[in-house]
Parts: C-alpha cells; sequence; structure tokens
C-alpha cells in the first residue's frame, strides 16, 4: 500500500489549513496514495489559542477534511483540537476517508523540555487502530513516540504500521532523538513506523519564539527492521512510501521480538 507523509506547515488561520490539506492530499492522490498523514495540529498550529480554535467532530472543519476526504477518494489523518474536560481540549488525531471515519486522542501529553501540555490539554484514554483494504494500523500523536507500549500494543492487535502525527519541539539533539526513536519503534515491534512532523517553520523564515512545539521537519518512515525508507529535511516536503507486509513476516522470522518477549 502506498502511503503519502505530508509534511507541511500549518498556521492560525483552520481555513487556511484546509487549503492546504486539499493541495497536498491532491497531489498525493494523482501520486497513488491510500492514506495522507498529515501532522499534529493542522487544526491551527501549536501556539495560538487552542481552546478558541477547539471544534467537535462533526464540526465545520472536521467535516471539511472528510469531504476532501471524500473528493479524493483517500483515507486521511489530520491532527486537530477538539474540546475537553473544563478550560481544556483534546488533541485529537482525526481519520477519515476510504469507509473509515474515526479518531484518537492524544494519551501521553508533553510535560517536558518546560512545556505543560496538560495545562490546556486533557488526556486521551485508549489508544486506536483503524482498517483498510485488510491491513491494521495504528496511531500515535508527537510525544506517544516515547513510550514503547503503545507501539508494542498496535502490534499485538495487528498493525502492520503505527503512523505518527507530530509537531515536534525544537532543542539541542532533539531532532536527533525523533529520528531515533522512530527507529527504536520500528524494533520494539518489527512494524512499520511512519512519522510525520510539522514542517520546521524557520525554513519557511518565520521565526520562532516561546516553548510551544512548532515542528522540526525530519519525518521519517522506518521498516520492521529499523531500515530508513525515506526521510525528509526540514523543509516543506511531500514522501512516497510503499507499504509491504511481507517484510513484517521476514523481520519477525529473523527477529521473533513479539514473540520472545517475557512478562516481567
Amino acid at each position: 500500500m502506498k502511503i503519502a507523509m505530508a509534511q507541511v506547515l500549518s498556521t492560525a488561520n483552520p481555513q487556511q489549513n484546509l487549503q492546504i490539506i486539499r493541495e497536498t492530499a491532491s497531489r498525493a492522490a494523482q501520486e497513488g496514495a491510500r492514506i495522507v498523514v498529515f501532522p499534529e495540529a493542522m487544526h491551527i498550529a501549536m501556539g495560538n489559542d487552542l481552546l478558541e480554535a477547539a471544534e467537535p467532530l462533526d464540526g465545520p472543519w472536521a467535516n471539511g477534511v472528510r469531504q476532501i476526504a471524500e473528493e479524493l477518494g483517500v483515507l486521511i489523518l489530520a491532527g486537530m483540537f477538539t474540546p475537553g474536560v473544563g478550560n481544556r481540549v483534546r488533541n485529537t488525531l482525526l481519520i477519515t476517508g476510504a469507509g473509515v471515519d474515526t479518531a484518537y486522542d492524544k494519551l501521553h501529553l508533553f510535560d517536558a523540555f518546560g512545556f505543560l501540555e496538560s495545562d490546556s490539554v486533557t488526556p486521551g484514554e485508549q489508544p486506536v487502530q483503524f482498517e483498510l483494504d485488510g491491513l491494521t494500523f495504528g496511531v500515535a500523536t508527537c510525544y506517544d513516540l516515547r513510550f514503547p507500549r503503545l507501539f508494542t500494543h498496535h502490534a499485538q492487535q495487528g498493525a502492520v504500521a503505527t503512523l505518527v502525527s507530530a509537531s515536534w519541539g525544537a532543542g539541542p539533539g532533539k531532532a536527533e532523538q525523533w529520528s531515533t526513536l522512530a527507529r527504536a519503534r520500528a524494533l520494539d515491534t518489527t512494524t512499520f513506523i511512519l512519522a510525520v512532523d510539522q514542517a520546521d517553520p524557520q525554513s519557511a523564515g518565520i521565526a520562532v519564539s516561546g516553548a510551544a512545539p512548532r515542528g522540526v521537519g525530519r519525518s521519517v518512515a522506518v521498516d520492521p527492521l529499523g531500515r530508513v525508507l525515506a526521510e525528509a529535511a526540514e523543509a516543506i516536503e511531500l514522501l512516497l512510501v510503499e507499504v509491504d507486509p511481507a517484510l513484517i513476516d521476514q523481520a519477525r522470522t529473523a527477529l521473533p521480538v513479539l514473540e520472545n518477549a517475557r512478562q516481567i
């Protein structure tokens, strides 16, 4: 299955971001992609008023994504913000198109490196998988990438890949950590990891201030033995990757880590 990884830059304008989704997904569909993965915070870029922007899953922004997916005949994953508990939002990954319509609320909140996501975000409660064309996929959002058990859970539920949507925080060594963690999660699970980040705003000449994670680029696709299939630089880029389930069987014959794991 061909999957597109859309490393783009979302803005403070949700309608403009819908147009970015439309244009990028259209290009991906023309290239034969069945799934198009966009970053976290596609609804509105980090560092803006998320509470004011938050909409329910049946609101106009999510319905706009649904319409684009239906018109293009693809499945789209895009990060948005839905109402949470009290004066908080949920960091939600909308998954829609090709007969699929579900969503995942980010489980692990980014309370690290001087940023407290839990101040403004209600955590999710359970992992989410979806099925397309007979294949099962797990999903994750940004900071989730640091927590192996989520990815192992997806693999144990039959996922051939986990699709990661992110707006990764910049800082010393952070881009290297992103790439290393993606490869580690592939090796933990002998599945594909497709990790899609916001492009680095500085690559487009946009100054960044404050602690909000805005993205570093470096989107990366990793195969079940930890080999990098495709990797972006820091700027806006569209990657297309072929996910072949047969590689999982080959990897697990050579490296049966899921089978060998013991409860300790």
